[in-house]
């Protein structure tokens, strides 16, 4: 099973200067733990956000989430791999790495995002198969 077999082609993009107001918006609004953070330029790389991003934040700044751009608080670069990679590779980096997210491309255009839950879910559908 490749990548692109059960990678989520959706990803919900925001730019580096937004708020952590906006890009909190924005993930409740499209129901989402995370955003990509769009390249600046193209020789930029992609940057990748989440709920724990924010939270940190939002502690440390003491909830003044209107100062603080989601480029200062994102991972850059966020870990990237090729959709036609065996999705048993990217579980072992995931579980190496402690990531739950991992950016998805192909020619080096983002095409989609896998998490760990992608990754269970087909799991559980090949064992449900072979019952």
């Amino acid at each position: 099973m490749l990548v692109k077999d059960i990678m989520k082609t959706s990803v919900i993009t925001i730019s580096a200067f937004a708020t952590v107001r906006e890009a909190m918006l924005k993930m409740r609004e499209h129901r989402v733990k995370s955003l990509v953070v769009n390249k600046n330029n193209e020789h930029d790389a992609y940057g990748l956000v989440t709920y724990n991003d924010m939270l940190r934040t939002i502690v440390a700044e003491e909830g003044d989430i209107d100062l603080v751009n989601v480029y200062d608080i994102c991972s850059k670069p966020a870990l990237i791999v090729s959709r036609e990679l065996a999705v048993k590779h990217v579980a072992r980096l995931m579980v190496t790495m402690n990531i739950q997210r991992i950016l998805v491309t192909n020619a080096n255009e983002l095409v989609g995002i896998i998490t760990m839950n992608d990754i269970i879910s087909a799991i559980l559908e090949m064992a449900d198969a072979i019952d």
